[in-house]
This record gives C-alpha cells, sequence and structure tokens, in this order.
C-alpha cells in the first residue's frame, strides 16, 4: 500500500476540490452527449439509462486526468497551454474508453457519434471553469491567451512613449524576438491605464515594486525592466537599479536610434543592451550645431597633440568626421600612435595624414613639424594627468604640463596657426596637486595669448573626469570586479564630475567652432558637466551593473585620500564669474586678472627649476603662479569643517 500513501500524501484540499470538479464535468458531459445524440436521433431516453458507461468513462477520465496532472494546475494561473493539456487529456481519455467499452459489451445501446459530441462539451467544460475563476481574481482573460512556455522573456518596459510603441511593434513583427512585454510604467499618471498596442499602461515609475508584484501573482512577473524612455536621468536609472536588485529582475535599455541593427530583411532589429556606466550620468544630449563644426575643419589641416590618449584619439575620430584636408597625430608614445594611426588607415584611408612621434617638451621638434606640417587647427591634448603620479614626479609634469604648452603655443604662432585649443580640467580650479596646479599655469599661458595674440587665437576649454579614460576610476573598478574585489574608493564623501569621452570632445569641437574670432578675450569655455557623482554610489552602481550586490558578493573598502587628491572638484573659481553662452552644454568662465611680465617671468623660473630636477624650487615657483593651491588634506578638513558648522 505504500503506492497509496505516496499518492494520498500529495494530496490537498485545493487539488482534491479540483479532481472532484473535473469527474463531476466528465460524467456531466457523457450524459449531456448521449442525451443530445437520442434526442436528436428522434428516441430521447431517460437520465443515466447508460449509467455503467458514464460510470467507466468517469473512472477513466479520473485516472487520465490525475496521470497526465491535470489537478496540479492553478486555476489563478489557467493559460493556453492549460488549454492544451486539457485537450491532450480529454482526447486520450476518449481514446482508452471506446476499446475498453467495446471489450466490455460490443458497445451496446452506445451511439458512438456520440462522443463526437463528448469530446467539445468536455473540454468546454473544463476549460470554462477556469477561465471564469480566473476573470473573477484578475478581472482580465489577456494574460489567458499569452504563451507563457514560448520561450520568451517577460519583460516590463520603463517609458510610454514613441519608443515604447517601437519596441511593442518589433517584438511583435520579429519572428525571432526574444522578449515578451507583459506592462508598462510611465512617468505621466495620464497615461495610467491605457494600452500601448494592447500592453497596459500598468502604474507609475514611483509603483514598480507594486506592478511586479502585481504580475507576479497572475503569473506574469516579467524577468527584467527595459528603460524605454530616452531622457530618463541617471539618479532614476540608479534608483531603477536598485529596486531591479531587490526584485530579482535585470535591467537594460532599448537601443538608441543609432544603435539599431539591420536584419537581413533590410529592416531595424531591436537588440536590447545592458545599462552601461554612462547611462548611469543620465546626461540630455545636447543640440549640436554639426554646420558650424564641419565649417571649422572641412579642407584645412588639422594637428592633435597626444593624439594616442583618450581624448586626443576621440578629437582624432570626430575631426577625421568632418572631412579636413589633413590630420597630423603628434604623440611621443609609439604603441599609442601606432593604435590610431592603425585605426585611420583602416576607417579613414583616404583621408591624408602623418603620424609623428615627438614630445611636446622638445620645441625644436615642434618648430620642424610645425613648418613641415603647416596646420591651420591645433588641439593641444597632451598631457601627464595622473595626480598621483605627477605628485611623485613634479618636475615632469611641469616640463610637460606647463613648458609643453608654452611650446606649443609659440610654434602656433610662430607658423601663423588659426586656432589652438588648449584642453584643460576641473583640478586646476583650486589645485591640491601639481598636475592640477600645472594645468593652471597652462590655463594662464593660453588667457595671456589670448589677450595678446593678433595672428593665432588661443581658446581653452575646461572639463572634468571621462569616463573610461586610461587610469580613471571607472577603468579601475572594472579590473577590480574582474577580480572579484573588493572595490578600493578613497573617502566615503569624494565626489567627481564624470561626462563620456564623446560628449567632451563633441562640446569641444562645438566650443571652438561657434566662439566669435576675438570675443572670448582670456575667457575659459567650462563645459557642463551635471551633477558630481559621489563614488561611493558609482562602486555600488557598478557592482549591480554586474549582477552582484554591493557588500554581499563584492567588498567596498576605504583606502584614504591619496597625495594631491581632492575630496571634490570645482569647475569655477570664486574670481570666475561664470557667463552664459548660445550654446548648450557650454559656459564661460570670466577671466582672473594676470600681471602678464610677472607670469612670463615667474614660467621662465619654473622651467629652468624643473629642468635642472630642483624639486623644492619647482614646488615653490608653483605656489607662487598659483597661491590658492592648497594641499589636499586641507581642502579635506576645511570641506569636513564646513560641513559640521551646517
Amino acid at each position: 500500500m505504500s503506492w497509496f500513501r505516496r499518492i494520498t500524501g500529495r494530496i490537498n484540499g485545493r487539488i482534491a476540490t479540483v479532481a472532484l470538479h473535473d469527474v463531476c464535468m466528465a460524467a456531466l458531459s457523457f450524459e449531456l452527449a448521449v442525451w443530445i445524440r437520442y434526442q436528436t436521433y428522434g428516441k430521447p431516453q431517460d437520465i443515466f439509462f447508460l449509467w455503467h458507461g458514464t460510470a467507466i468513462f468517469t473512472v477513466v477520465c479520473a485516472l487520465v486526468f490525475w496521470r497526465m496532472g491535470l489537478y496540479r494546475g492553478i486555476w489563478h494561473y489557467a493559460s493556453l497551454s492549460d488549454l492544451i493539456a486539457i485537450v491532450k487529456a480529454v482526447t486520450l481519455a476518449i481514446l482508452i474508453y471506446l476499446p475498453v467499452m467495446f471489450v466490455l459489451d460490443r458497445l451496446e445501446h452506445f451511439p458512438r457519434s456520440a462522443m463526437l459530441l463528448n469530446w467539445p462539451l468536455l473540454v468546454i467544460f473544463l476549460m470554462a471553469s477556469r477561465l471564469l475563476y480566473r476573470f473573477s481574481k484578475d478581472g482580465d482573460l489577456r494574460a489567458v491567451f499569452e504563451r507563457t512556455d514560448d520561450g520568451l522573456v517577460p519583460v516590463l518596459l520603463i517609458g510610454a512613449g514613441d519608443e515604447a510603441e517601437t519596441f511593442i511593434r518589433g517584438m511583435s513583427r520579429d519572428r525571432l524576438a526574444s522578449y515578451r512585454v507583459v506592462g508598462v510604467v510611465d512617468h505621466k499618471r495620464s497615461r495610467i491605464g491605457r494600452d500601448i498596442r494592447g500592453v497596459t499602461v500598468l502604474g507609475g515609475l514611483d509603483e514598480i515594486e507594486a506592478v511586479v508584484n502585481g504580475l507576479e501573482r497572475k503569473g506574469r512577473k516579467p524577468q527584467r525592466l527595459i528603460i524605454t524612455w530616452p531622457k530618463l536621468d541617471g539618479a532614476s536609472i540608479g534608483r531603477l537599479l536598485e529596486q531591479a536588485e531587490s526584485l530579482g529582475l535585470s535591467l537594460s535599455r532599448m537601443p538608441r536610434l543609432t544603435d539599431f541593427q539591420s536584419g537581413g530583411n533590410g529592416e531595424a532589429k531591436l537588440e536590447v543592451q545592458p545599462v552601461q556606466v554612462e547611462d548611469l550620468l543620465g546626461r540630455p544630449q545636447q543640440v549640436l550645431d554639426r554646420a558650424a563644426m564641419q565649417a571649422l575643419i572641412s579642407g584645412r589641416r588639422v594637428l592633435i597633440t597626444g593624439a594616442g590618449g583618450t581624448i586626443g584619439a576621440e578629437l582624432a575620430r570626430q575631426i577625421a568626421a568632418h572631412a579636413p584636408a589633413h590630420v597630423t597625430l603628434l604623440d611621443n608614445g609609439e604603441h599609442a600612435l601606432y593604435r590610431i594611426d592603425l585605426e585611420f588607415a583602416e576607417s579613414w584611408p583616404e583621408l591624408p595624414r602623418s603620424a609623428i612621434l615627438g614630445d611636446v617638451r622638445d620645441a625644436k621638434r615642434l618648430a620642424v613639424v610645425f613648418a613641415r606640417e603647416q596646420p591651420e587647427l591645433v588641439f593641444h591634448a597632451a598631457a601627464f594627468k595622473h595626480v598621483p603620479m605627477v605628485e611623485e614626479n613634479p618636475n615632469e609634469g611641469v616640463l610637460t604640463n606647463v613648458m609643453g604648452t608654452a611650446n606649443v603655443a609659440r610654434a602656433c604662432q610662430a607658423a601663423d596657426v588659426r586656432v589652438m585649443v588648449q584642453i584643460s580640467t576641473d583640478k586646476a580650479v583650486n589645485p591640491t596637486s601639481v598636475m592640477g596646479a600645472s594645468k593652471r599655469i597652462a590655463e594662464m599661458i593660453c588667457q595671456d595669448l589670448s589677450l595678446s595674440s593678433s595672428n593665432c587665437r588661443f581658446i581653452t576649454v575646461r572639463f572634468g573626469n571621462v569616463l573610461g579614460s586610461t587610469g580613471s576610476v571607472v577603468p579601475l573598478f572594472q579590473r577590480q570586479l574582474a577580480r572579484g574585489g573588493p572595490l578600493t574608493v578613497t573617502d566615503p564623501e569624494v565626489t567627481r564630475y564624470f561626462m563620456t569621452t564623446r560628449e567632451a570632445v563633441e562640446l569641444i569641437l562645438q566650443a571652438t567652432a561657434a566662439a566669435p574670432p576675438g570675443d572670448e578675450g582670456g575667457k575659459i569655455f567650462v563645459l557642463d558637466m551635471g551633477k558630481p557623482v559621489r563614488i561611493l554610489d558609482l562602486a555600488r552602481q557598478m557592482i549591480r551593473l554586474a549582477g552582484l550586490t554591493p557588500g554581499v558578493d563584492i567588498a567596498i573598502i576605504f583606502t584614504g585620500l591619496r597625495p594631491g587628491e581632492k575630496l571634490y572638484e570645482e569647475l569655477l573659481h570664486d574670481g570666475e564669474a561664470p557667463q552664459p553662452t548660445p550654446l548648450a552644454g557650454v559656459n564661460l568662465a570670466a577671466p582672473r586678472l594676470i600681471d602678464r611680465e610677472l607670469l612670463s617671468a615667474q614660467v621662465e623660473k619654473l622651467a629652468a627649476a624643473a629642468t635642472a630636477r630642483d624639486t623644492d624650487r619647482t614646488l615653490a615657483l608653483i605656489r607662487q603662479l598659483v597661491p590658492e593651491m592648497l594641499t589636499g588634506q586641507e581642502q579635506t578638513t576645511a570641506v569636513k569643517a564646513a560641513v559640521q558648522a551646517e
């Protein structure tokens, strides 16, 4: 009797109720089919006149339904798969019943055609009860007709605009689609309850947890959230990432229009992409004056220093897209120069170019290069930028960042270059490091030349950290994640400005193209970096992007600020009154007064000290030129004291 105990041990009250319902429906459908057949034949019979046939059919159905698991289905989640299971079970029961009855009484008094009526009646009776129960719970039967076993990933869309409609339409048309949309949430309350191509907007952005829980109760829980609202800001994406983690979901985004892939039939193919660190910035796309950028570059000879670096290489790519007459790639690193030159050979083979090994410290080498290449536009991106490294090697930082800039600027004047663009950094504002101070002195040199030069325009563009650049925090976190952690953060309160390399370079070109000649007058173009990002938050979000849990799967440890590092960065000095420009994403910083004769004399002394590797004198001269310079510890102490005072 062990088999009996195993069976009864699995039975609970709900299963027993379902089983009783199904065998009763089997008996009712059999009797009704026989009654209808005799009624239409003109020989009405009393009910249950074939009682033994009814009993046997009921027993056969009970055994078949149990064996095929019909009783285990949860009516609240009744769907097409349940209908298919019912059809199979009823068909098998009838196919078993007919030979059994033939053996027992040769089907005497039993009209064979009654089974043709019995089959649809029993299917309808079994499925109708399940559908009515689900409708009483959900008030909606659309989910019934969704194939839950179709191998598609159920997804919830974030945003009910044109992009969501495009995604839903694309999924419905693509035979190889990977996703099934089960709902939408949106920021506009007026859209809740309305449909997009049959998919309902179920709630607001602040109701995602309730929406997901409601879908789970209906057996339609999404496995992924997909962002289809392109204007969602970075803070909101960060909150979505946390919500997705708490709900056990992954977070993706719909590709941008420029990311669409073409399918084999020439139609755009939707490939959902994982959320990237760049998406967490949530920076709105600026409207660029590409016509002005084209007019600036097209048909002109362009030279880029530091062309193998992160900014220099992206400058080279975007400049190449605007049809210059010739591009000169200048870098002192053989491997970096080789890589960008190879990229040009593959992507722009027809574009005339020169790949030149050279150091901006070498004024004679620059003079030869400028005389031969005859550039009209110069973008100066060569610099030592790693704060701790320059802090350990201050003389080298000065020789490259200060004297290198002065050498390039003099070469531009001597070669009658139309425009020189100096790439600066937010670390030049109230610097706490040699690197920041050296870039501030480089700004001062270009500001002075901007006010005095008649044949060459000098433009300085200042911005913050570039995501993914060599030595920045994002690649560091990625390497640490690949090793299994921990992620190292210098201080819980440290913040930084970030923008993507592409955006930074686009705004550099935009500022250069749109600046009226002679109007900038020593002012510095400052790119709008949005709000600063707390590095601790960035670390946590990158862990979540990897599908892991901060503090559980990957630890975060604090190492303390390194020499020269600031607790927070600034884009403007108190003496640089910000001035708006017609360019979206670009402001002007009013120039601070500079004693030109003193600047020139001090820079020469600084060059001599750095060349002699007289570190003490180099540091002393830097502090004379940049009196607002503090140590990182001094800034941190002042900031924390101000916070406590508030």
